[in-house]
């Protein structure tokens, strides 16, 4: 074989490799990833996954999350059915949120403990949070169930508002320039209602029993707060199947 042949030989082999190497890579970066976040509204390491999965999902175009509502303390009877009583829940309770903040990033807002600690209404439940977010989605989609949802965290967690009054909710409503007067109608809706419950329902069908918990591609199951760094190995894993 002289040295002509043998050069037109590789050339092609490695255009070939190179083509190959290229589609997929083009694979990779059109696979959609999907992430099912099932949070609750009251619970303290959701608020620290949040903006986590805000970052993977605004550094990577394929990703999408979803919003899914999972259910703590269903009822006003909930927190003493778990506890035995308000105040020892209020008090276990508060030890999660110190856990919590310790393991916030710093750019975002630490849980504030001790002026929660200060209030004296109830520890709110939580369907209230839940449907409202659903009512928010209703007029924004998935987009705006997030930002509801942040918001409700957020004046639950920093803000220690107690998240059980509507008044609350219409606030939040106000601030992100939703159609006030139909969320007010959406939130005490049956429809509402039963689009958190069939949340639950799911949640439990995948076997979800704990928050924040999220569902890759409908199969892959992770729970708890996972470091950003973590979550984006395990996307970038997936993506490279």
């Amino acid at each position: 074989m002289n040295l002509s042949i043998t050069l037109f030989i590789l050339l092609l082999f490695s255009s070939s490799s190179f083509k190959s190497e290229q589609k997929n890579q083009d694979m990779n970066q059109n696979k959609i990833v999907t992430i099912d976040f099932y949070h609750d509204v009251i619970c303290s390491w959701c608020y620290v996954i949040s903006p986590r999965l805000r970052k993977l999902e605004k550094e990577n175009k394929n990703i999408i999350v979803n919003h899914r509502s999972f259910a703590l303390a269903p009822n006003t009877e909930s927190i003493i059915d778990m506890f035995g009583s308000r105040e020892e829940g209020k008090k276990q309770i508060m030890e999660h949120w110190r856990n919590s903040s310790c393991s916030l990033d710093d750019d975002i807002c630490k849980i504030n403990t001790d002026l929660m600690e200060s209030k004296t209404f109830d520890y709110p439940h939580s369907m209230p949070g839940l449907i409202a977010c659903k009512a928010a989605e209703k007029q924004g989609g998935r987009k705006m169930h997030w930002d509801f949802f942040d918001a409700i965290q957020i004046a639950h967690l920093v803000e220690s508002k107690n998240i059980d009054s509507p008044q609350t909710l219409i606030d939040i409503a106000k601030k992100l320039e939703l159609d006030v007067e139909q969320f007010e109608k959406d939130i005490k809706s049956a429809e509402m209602r039963e689009m958190v419950i069939k949340d639950i329902r799911k949640a439990h069908e995948m076997g979800v029993n704990s928050v924040p918990t999220i569902i890759i591609n409908g199969k892959q199951k992770i729970s708890g707060a996972r470091p950003y760094k973590e979550l984006k190995e395990i996307i970038n894993n997936i993506v490279k199947l």
